[in-house]
């Protein structure tokens, strides 16, 4: 059998999964010898390396963080672009919220319910970490109503009232198609924030600001696809 080389390295990724778990990454494996002495296991092989890899933003590489870094992450600020992020996803996960409202009388697809579902479960859960963290920094958190009240200033991606009431008066397979090719639309509305604000020189950097902003990326790439395929296959 092939012997495993001597030094392992272990990659650690950042959580994606909100804010609840977005402190500071714990080192995964040993803990480094300060001393610099030769640390062995009870077989005698040293204990593996261990980096942390910090996700790059949209379309740019992951990189490993240095020990400096780890250090002064958290204290990392946040910025006005960061601010104007969350109090604009908000509502743009709200309409989110109101399209998934209509599936349940309006389709016989099972796919399209757990969809749905799953849209509701994930963007409800974002929208309250979102005003978490705006209330923990003093600042203004929109009403859970105030997409009704944008006119014609949306977000990126957003439906315009007309094209709700279109989404609310089909029914069956066509509301199933106009349902995914308007979600889609919708979520890479979403992307795009995402791209305006790592484009913000020191916005996104913050450390749970960088997590949420990186978990709306993968997340809302994953359902786009997922609604191509089912787009493709007619459901």
């Amino acid at each position: 059998m092939k012997k495993l080389p001597l030094t392992l390295e272990v990659v650690f990724l950042f959580p994606l999964l909100g804010m609840v778990s977005c402190a500071a990454p714990r080192q995964v494996g040993p803990d480094p010898n300060p001393a610099g002495a030769a640390v062995t296991s009870e077989a005698g092989t040293p204990p593996p390396r261990v980096r942390i890899v910090q996700p790059g933003a949209p379309g740019q590489a992951s990189r490993v963080l240095t020990p400096a870094e780890l250090s002064t992450r958290e204290a990392l600020p946040y910025t006005q672009a960061d601010i104007e992020f969350m109090q604009g996803m908000i509502p743009h996960h709200a309409q989110a919220l109101d399209m998934a409202a209509l599936v349940e009388e309006r389709t016989q697809s099972e796919d399209l319910r757990l969809l749905a579902q799953r849209i509701e479960i994930s963007q409800r859960d974002e929208i309250a970490l979102m005003g978490s963290w705006l209330r923990e920094r003093g600042q203004e958190v929109p009403g859970d109503h105030a997409h009704h009240m944008m006119g014609d200033h949306l977000m990126p991606g957003m439906l315009t009232a007309e094209q709700m009431a279109q989404l609310a008066a089909a029914r069956g397979g066509e509301f199933d198609r106009l349902f995914l090719e308007l979600m889609i639309m919708h979520h890479e509305g979403a992307l795009y924030m995402v791209d305006e604000l790592f484009s913000h020189p020191g916005a996104g950097q913050e450390t749970d600001m960088f997590t949420f902003a990186s978990h709306v990326d993968a997340d809302q790439q994953i359902e786009i696809r997922r609604m191509r395929q089912m787009l493709a296959a007619g459901r």
